[in-house]
């Protein structure tokens, strides 16, 4: 059965979600190692509700954080998308962009990868002019994907919605530009 993705980079698939994702996502989203940079990991109830999320936002805004997959296996590895964020800050309203592997999907250079394929989406189909992206300020995996994707540093801050967990609050902001980006490819 040939798959139907969205778009594809060179490794990776991605495509809106599905209710057949709840099980691996459920799996992974229940691992402390996975959400060490979240208040919390997910129930299987909170992951359902997420998947539902995604997948309506998807259906309205032509652009989600994706299913993503392995090409040539299909393997579910987790997400890297896209998202619009409205919280109050210097920086936002702005796309973010965001990403959360499976471990066994650690260290082989896919979120860099989907990142890269994210970026060259919503720059060149979806003409978006400046993408965010975000991270507490101890997640060093997510910020070197930011750096090694052409993303600059341009803030420091305390998350407004992370208020309640202190352990988290104090976040990074990364940015790049359409314009920027042009030239890194």
């Amino acid at each position: 059965m040939k798959k139907e993705y969205i778009f594809k980079s060179e490794r990776l698939g991605f495509r809106n979600w599905k209710k057949s994702d709840l099980t691996e996502f459920a799996k992974m989203n229940s691992d402390l190692s996975v959400m060490e940079h979240f208040p919390k990991p997910l129930t299987k109830s909170e992951t359902a509700e997420l998947i539902d999320r995604l997948k309506n936002y998807y259906n309205k805004n032509t652009y989600t954080y994706f299913a993503t997959e392995i090409i040539t296996s299909g393997e579910f590895i987790g997400f890297i998308g896209l998202a619009f964020q409205e919280y109050k800050t210097d920086f936002t309203p702005a796309v973010d962009i965001g990403w959360r592997l499976k471990q066994s999907a650690w260290g082989k250079g896919y979120a860099t990868e989907g990142a890269k394929k994210c970026l060259d989406f919503a720059f060149n189909k979806l003409n978006i002019d400046r993408v965010i992206s975000i991270c507490t300020e101890l997640n060093s995996k997510s910020e070197n994907v930011m750096k090694k994707i052409g993303m600059k540093k341009i803030q420091e801050f305390r998350h407004p919605k992370l208020k309640e967990y202190p352990k988290y609050e104090k976040c990074i902001c990364y940015q790049i530009s359409k314009n920027e980006w042009t030239v890194t490819i």
